[in-house]
This record gives C-alpha cells, structure tokens and sequence, in this order.
C-alpha cells in the first residue's frame, strides 16, 4: 500500500506538533507519558519559587512545580506540584519553600508526615510554609550592620567637622611651632648628650679611680660596721651611764653646799672671806715691796731697829 505525498506530510506535520507538545510539557516540568498525584500549596509570598522548581522530600526529587497562579484579589498565590513517586505521607504534611541563593533557585520541600490514617491523596491542599533563605539571613544580619556603620559615618563627620573648626589656620600655625620648638629641643639634648659623652671620655680614667675609691670605702664601712657589731655596745652603754651618774651625783652635791667646794662655790660669806684675805696679801706684799726695812733688818754692829711707822698715803702703790 502505498501512501500517497499528501497523506505522508500530514503524518510528518502531525508527528512535529505532537512533539512539539511533548516538548513544551516537558520543558515546563510535564511529563506527558507519566501519570503523577497533583497536590496545592497556598502561599502569600513564594520568594522567587518559579514552575519547574523541584519538589523533594528529604532531599530526594520527587516531583515538580507545574503552576503558581493567584487565588484571589488579594494577591494570595496558588502554587500546584507533582509528586511522581509513590511515597505515602499524611495530609498534615508540609509544603515548605526553602533554599535559594543570589541568583535564585527556590525548591518546594514536602515535610512528610506519617500518622496512619490520613494519607494525603491526589488533590489534596497541604499546608505552606517558608524557610527564611540566604538573601534573607543576609538582609537580617546586615540591616543592624548597616545602621551601625551609618551611625558611625555621621559621628565621623561630625568628628571631622569638629576637628576642621579646631584646627583653623591659628591652631595649624601654633602645632607647626610647636613642633619646631620640640625639634628644636632635641637638637640641643642631642648636643648636650654629645657634650656629655666627651666629658666622660675625657675623664673615664678619673671616674674609674673615683668608683674604686667609692668601692674601697664602702668595704671600709662594711669593716667598721663589722667591728662595731664586735664591740660590747651594752657593756660601753652601762659604763657610760655609771659615768653621768656620777657626775650627777658630784652636782648635786655642789648644789647642796656638801663639802668643801660646794661651800666655797655657794656660800658668799666664804667668798668674801677668800676675797678680803686676798685684798690683804696684796696690801702686804704692796708694803713689803715700798719697805722692806721693816721686814727685814741687817745689822753688824747691833744697832737696834727703828720704831714701826705707818707709811703715808703717797707712798702706797697705786
């Protein structure tokens, strides 16, 4: 039989839409040769879930998202996946949209749940849930971040503003005289440390004479202090306290008139007594010296002495 060209381009045209079908099913996440359950999820936000997304459970692909459309005027979206294995999980089970990254890439993971009894059938609405992602994490931890780096912007320029109206041309001029003068400064400590450095080269010999004499009399010192820690300082402490003593008890006997010379230093009348004997012998003497004939008489022949005369008054030394 043979088929004639008319007929041969309607298969061909036929066989090229029925795999142009297959083809956009396929690239929409359809399979047309499979028979799958289809299940809803109802979501407010789907954070960027798009059809053709993989619906897994427990990381295993299970299926696919075929439809997200709006459910009512406000805004609420509806979103329909297949599950191609034959997995068997409850009704109150989860439809969670998790994952993503920079670009995208949402996934719809199925929470199974396993309570017998009430296993999920094709048809079925589970319950929706969102797992915060990556951007979202991001956004959280950078949202404090960026305040606080925005507060630290402002207070930086209001630092630098402040230090602006500071440092105006008065103040830039002191600091650079400031400077000066510092510069200035240890310009003449380093002349002096040089100056410094001179004088003990010149004199290290005298200086080296002077510690060792330093050294010599400290062990001199170290010897004295050894001898007097030998020496019987209580025995030369009881001594001396012997001594004052006695020199206390010879001044109270002064002060108490006992004995000879505490008469004679405290009594007047012993004084004046000392005083007028002394008036006499040099009234003696005076006279001894003005006539010694008086006192003393040579004679050869024995011719007697002349009667005592009073001598007169200008005959008295003066």
């Amino acid at each position: 039989m043979k088929f004639t060209r008319e007929v041969k381009t309607a298969l061909l045209a036929i066989i090229a839409i029925l795999l142009l079908i297959f083809g956009y099913s396929f690239l929409k996440g359809k399979n047309l040769l499979e028979s799958s359950r289809v299940f809803y999820a109802v979501y407010n936000d789907v954070a960027g879930l798009s059809p053709s997304s993989a619906v897994t459970i427990n990381g295993l692909k299970v299926g696919q998202v075929t439809k997200i459309s709006f459910l009512d005027s406000q805004g609420t979206l509806l979103v329909k996946f297949t599950v191609e294995n034959d997995f068997k999980f409850s009704e109150n089970s989860i439809a969670q949209i998790y994952g993503g990254n920079i670009i995208g890439g949402k996934s719809l993971a199925i929470l199974p749940k396993y309570q017998m009894g009430d296993i999920a059938k094709s048809g079925d609405t589970l319950k929706s849930d969102t797992e915060e992602g990556i951007m979202e994490l991001v956004n959280d931890r950078l949202t404090p971040l960026q305040e606080k780096v925005e507060n630290t912007i402002v207070s930086a320029d209001s630092l630098v503003t402040a230090i602006n109206k500071i440092l105006n041309d008065s103040t830039r001029h002191n600091i650079r005289d400031t400077f000066e003068d510092l510069n200035a400064t240890v310009s003449s400590f380093k002349v002096t440390a040089n100056t410094l450095e001179g004088i003990v080269g010149r004199n290290s010999d005298e200086l080296d004479r002077t510690f060792t004499n330093l050294d010599e009399m400290t062990t001199n010192f170290n010897n004295f202090s050894d001898t007097l820690t030998q020496m019987d300082i209580g025995r030369i402490t009881n001594n001396l306290e012997k001594v004052v003593a006695d020199f206390e008890n010879v001044s109270d006997k002064l002060n108490n008139k006992e004995g000879t010379l505490g008469k004679l230093i405290n009594d007047d009348g012993v004084y004046n007594n000392l005083d007028n004997a002394t008036k006499q012998l040099e009234q003696l003497l005076q006279d001894v010296k003005l006539n010694p004939k008086r006192y003393v008489h040579f004679s050869v022949f024995g011719k007697n002495p002349e009667p005592y005369q009073e001598p007169e008054v200008e005959d008295s030394l003066k």
